[in-house]
């Protein structure tokens, strides 16, 4: 599945015996990290509210209690824990925007691929050539570009909206994929699944939370760049354990665990347990980087890495509790959770 590392050589794990799939993940899974919220989450979840209000998303059918379910503000507070309030609230509307235009993609991609391509060009549009939206959705993402490029420094708004073009530009290759008769190979899952994750973006945010600018030859240092991409697929990988439930009943096909599971040809629990066996492989890698690299890098870089690596425990946290994924802590890991295939299934 990684693609930034080779597949861990894993058998099929023995017979998983747990109360939910929660319990299983959590006796199996590294998770170093403790949980940590932001003092102005409470403000953040307000000013989403506020925000998607403004932007004429609010009252769009779903959008309400979408985000009641997945609680943008509180994945931002976990991730981001050391934010002050403004980056936070960035954040927050972030989050909550990647959500509805995930949701609302998959909805238009159900039926075919190619209507996503008026959706996807607009938001091209906007981040490349600042070209004036011509719909609501379209609207909130210049809206949060702006709020990036009044808060971040040139150098990193850019990068913000190239990392944001590859998150659009991942949910089309998604929808061929799903829409395809044969689920794609495990190699092309995970490099998609590294696009859809929609975290490279925030990452320029952990840069702007710096006291200072980081020096180039740290931005672009070999390990960090490596921590970057390694803390963005834990970072996924282990949502993705908690939706395999959801994503398995409605034919989702962009999940690491069910990657394993059509692979291996095994349960789903045990596709888990493989699927958690990599993600220890990845977060135990990204402990011994970070330990290597903060020597030489000044206090702002070792700030950035750990805001990378805030992620990780941030997704973790937040995944084990929000509504979202409530399937994986109702229902024990056996073989009712198996269920019948759709054509499209939302992804974590």
């Amino acid at each position: 599945m990684s693609v930034t590392h080779e597949a861990v050589a894993v058998g099929e794990p023995d017979d998983a015996c747990a109360p939910s799939l929660v319990e299983l993940i959590d006796a199996h899974l590294h998770m170093p990290y403790p949980s940590r919220r932001n003092p102005h989450e409470a403000e953040a979840a307000a000013g989403v509210g506020l925000w998607l209000a403004e932007c004429g998303l609010a009252g769009e059918p779903g959008v309400a209690a979408m985000i009641a379910r997945t609680r943008p503000a509180e994945l931002a507070s976990y991730n981001g824990p050391d934010m002050d309030a403004g980056l936070l609230r960035i954040a927050a509307n972030q989050i909550a925007y990647q959500f509805v235009f995930d949701d609302r993609a998959e909805e238009i991609g159900r039926e075919a691929p190619e209507l996503l391509l008026p959706m996807l060009a607009e938001s091209v549009g906007v981040l490349r050539d600042g070209r004036p939206p011509g719909t609501a959705l379209g609207a909130a993402l210049a809206d949060l570009h702006e709020q990036v490029r009044l808060r971040c420094t040139p150098a990193q708004a850019a990068r913000w909206a190239w990392k944001s073009r590859e998150y659009v530009h991942g949910l089309l290759y998604e929808a061929v994929a799903q829409a395809s008769a044969r689920p794609p190979r495990d190699d092309l899952c995970g490099a998609i699944r590294s696009l859809t994750a929609g975290v490279e973006p925030f990452h320029p945010l952990c840069e702007a939370a710096q006291s200072a600018e980081l020096l180039p030859e740290e931005l672009h240092h070999p390990v960090v760049r490596r921590l970057s991409r390694l803390s963005a697929d834990a970072a996924v990988w282990i949502p993705d354990l908690y939706s395999a439930v959801k994503e398995r009943r409605s034919g989702g096909v962009i999940n690491v665990a069910l990657a394993y599971e059509r692979s291996r040809r095994c349960s789903l629990p045990a596709a888990v347990l493989l699927a958690v066996r990599q993600i220890n492989d990845t977060i135990r890698e990204v402990e011994r980087l970070r330990a290597t690299v903060a020597p030489v890098l000044s206090p702002a870089g070792v700030g950035y890495v750990d805001g990378l690596i805030g992620w990780i425990g941030g997704c973790y946290h937040w995944s084990r509790t929000v509504p979202r994924y409530a399937d994986a802590a109702a229902l024990p890991p056996g073989p009712d959770l198996r269920g019948k295939r759709g054509k499209l299934g939302k992804r974590g």
